[in-house]
């Protein structure tokens, strides 16, 4: 990649090459489906991302989703990675939580998700 702002994951192009970067403390793990509301911590649930990231989504999970469940506004939850090239690390994650209501955002991480327009 050139010219794009942020960090370069586009050669981590394999599960072995992210835990690798998970176990030198570049990348930490993030829960798609978050343990408190179900998740498990097992390799279809766990994604890795720069460190920071995770906090993010866990904010965003306890602070907005959470609320939003215990008053019944939302009673359920998804959250999309989305890939760029080979890369193991996703470039975005979406989040949305809906039924009755709706609530989506975007985590914009790395690559051209940096280069969108809000």
């Amino acid at each position: 990649m050139t010219n794009v702002p942020g960090p370069d994951f586009s050669q981590v192009d394999s599960l072995a090459k992210a835990v690798a970067l998970f176990e030198q403390g570049v990348l930490e793990k993030l829960f798609l489906m978050p343990l408190e509301f179900g998740g498990e911590d097992n390799a279809l649930n766990v994604l890795y991302v720069p460190i920071g990231v995770a906090a993010v989504k866990n904010n965003i999970d306890a602070n907005v989703i959470g609320p939003l469940a215990d008053e019944g506004k939302v009673s359920q939850y998804r959250a999309e990675p989305e890939y760029q090239g080979d890369s193991f690390v996703p470039i975005a994650i979406r989040i949305v939580a809906w039924d009755p209501e709706e609530f989506t955002t975007t985590i914009n991480i790395w690559g051209d998700a940096l280069t969108r327009e809000p």
